[in-house]
């Protein structure tokens, strides 16, 4: 399967789509788990480093707009750390802030992210009770790929945020949030349709919604991978 495409300024200012809960069939058995798990918190880059010392989300966030490790610090208009409860059983990760994000320093609030907030209705989530947010803090030049250096970078600031909020299931949306997570670089049809685990904690990927806009076919399976990841915020074992 191609790679999700990439964000674009004008997948930011588009009408929104809307997505609609369809009625779901009879729940099948959760997909069977993968030995694939992310470094252990010792190993992350900048384990020493103050963040290691911010107790809260907030205090993080802080750090996080004062960092300065990568260009991406110096170039963008604000840091998107994420917003949502602290205390959520469902974390979302994307991929970097757009355009839009960039302007106001929130996750998501582009077209892409309405469309999330649609994906997030329809499994009976509002936005406000999850928790959201991004691998890479700072927004691209251009809405462009993050790179790898800027991946090491900015990762410790969201393995610290996924520890202090403890979430029941993670919901990685794209490629490049697989990646960091899983530290794997299988594509996203291989890493599809099954329960990962992060640091123990399980982890479902499915496509961007960037992705979605450009191709809506790819909303049906997005659909049965959101699925799967209420079944288990809601107490399902896997």
């Amino acid at each position: 399967m191609a790679p999700s495409p990439k964000k674009t300024e004008a997948d930011h200012t588009a009408a929104p789509v809307k997505v609609k809960a369809q009625t779901a069939a009879p729940a099948a058995p959760l997909p069977a788990g993968i030995s694939v798990d992310a470094p252990g918190g010792g190993d992350d880059l900048f384990a020493a480093d103050p963040l290691r010392a911010c107790a809260t989300l907030d205090a993080l966030a802080s750090v996080i707009d004062a960092c300065r490790k990568c260009q991406l610090g110096s170039s963008r208009l604000h840091s998107v750390p994420g917003e949502g409860d602290p205390r959520s059983g469902l974390v979302v990760v994307g991929e970097a802030p757009g355009a839009t994000e960039d302007e106001t320093g929130r996750p998501f609030v582009g077209r892409a992210g309405q469309l999330l907030t649609e994906i997030l209705k329809a499994i009976h989530l509002p936005r406000e009770e999850v928790f959201i947010c991004n691998v890479l803090k700072c927004r691209p030049p251009g809405n462009r790929d993050p790179e790898p250096l800027e991946v090491s970078a900015c990762s410790p600031y969201l393995h610290r945020q996924l520890e202090l909020i403890g979430p029941r299931v993670i919901l990685a949306m794209g490629r490049p949030a697989a990646h960091a997570l899983l530290g794997s670089n299988a594509s996203l049809n291989e890493l599809r349709g099954k329960v990962h685990r992060y640091r123990g904690v399980p982890l479902i990927v499915t496509y961007h919604p960037a992705a979605l806009l450009r191709n809506p076919h790819w909303k049906r399976p997005t659909w049965d991978d959101v699925r799967i990841a209420r079944r288990i915020y809601d107490g399902e074992r896997v």
